[in-house]
């Protein structure tokens, strides 16, 4: 059940406005028996109330009264006092990432060998976004089937965003894909490519005949590879998350033969 100690009352606090609302104009005295809130904590909480704008006093009067304000008024008051309260919360904590940000990434990569996989659509597509962020020098994409597991709109979208960020970070982008995949892309996606990524410096595309399989070379140290369903090869069953500088280095000498041999690509 929702109360206004939900929009940041205290239990006295709200207590002592609904009894305001029910009594009218009173004193902090009668506002202490109506609200079975202490007398020796009432003014306190009187005074906490006018500071939420909630309550508005009397001051010429002996004793002082009080009354509530609109509960319209009051609500929108505190749903306000709670954005802003949010805003300046977040405000923190993006400077707090901010400077972790800073101080982890002056630490030494380790390029020890280490492998991980995700199994299903969902999994698939976080581990492949994750590590696309991840990219600091270059990225080498190849694709040459689309797989029928993912929504190509939801997930060109999310990897047009990843790669706009790689590009906003200086990172080099290479995509080569088959023209069968070019083909199926759906609209909204090739759109995206025009408006963010085509005129980039540091994105170039290409297409080539003899694409096949789906993987990403990161930073010439790490590669993502998609494992086709040995039951349903037209399918993805998962993806690899393989970090091995000499892996990576034998998958860069296969790729770029074929990157010189493709053609430029476009809508």
């Amino acid at each position: 059940m929702t109360s206004l100690r939900d929009l940041g009352l205290s239990e006295y606090e709200a207590r002592a406005y609904r009894a305001l609302l029910r009594t009218g104009a009173t004193t902090a005295k009668e506002l202490s028996r109506a609200s079975d809130v202490p007398m020796g904590r009432v003014y306190d909480v009187l005074n906490s109330l006018e500071q939420y704008h909630l309550i508005r006093s009397q001051a010429a009067s002996r004793p002082k009264k009080y009354v509530a304000v609109e509960p319209d008024t009051a609500l929108d008051r505190l749903l306000e006092s709670k954005r802003q309260e949010l805003a300046e919360k977040a405000e923190q904590y993006e400077n707090v990432v901010a400077e972790l940000t800073d101080e982890l990434d002056a630490a030494e990569p380790v390029h020890d060998q280490f492998w991980t996989a995700a199994v299903g659509a969902d999994e698939t597509i976080d581990l492949l976004v994750e590590r696309l962020a991840a990219a600091d020098d270059s990225l080498a994409m190849v694709a040459g089937t689309p797989s029928p597991q993912f929504d190509l709109d939801a997930v060109g979208d999310l990897v047009v965003d990843e790669l706009e960020a790689a590009l906003d970070r200086g990172v080099e982008v290479s995509m080569l894909m088959s023209p069968g995949l070019v083909d199926s892309l759906p609209e909204s996606v090739g759109q995206s490519y025009m408006d963010r990524l085509s005129s980039r410096s540091n994105f170039r595309a290409r297409t080539a005949e003899n694409v096949t399989g789906v993987f990403n070379l990161i930073d010439d140290v790490e590669v993502c590879i998609e494992v086709p369903n040995p039951l349903d090869p037209g399918r993805a069953f998962a993806m690899i998350d393989l970090k091995d500088p000499e892996f990576a280095a034998d998958l860069r000498a296969t790729f770029d033969p074929r990157w010189e041999e493709a053609a430029p690509f476009s809508l």
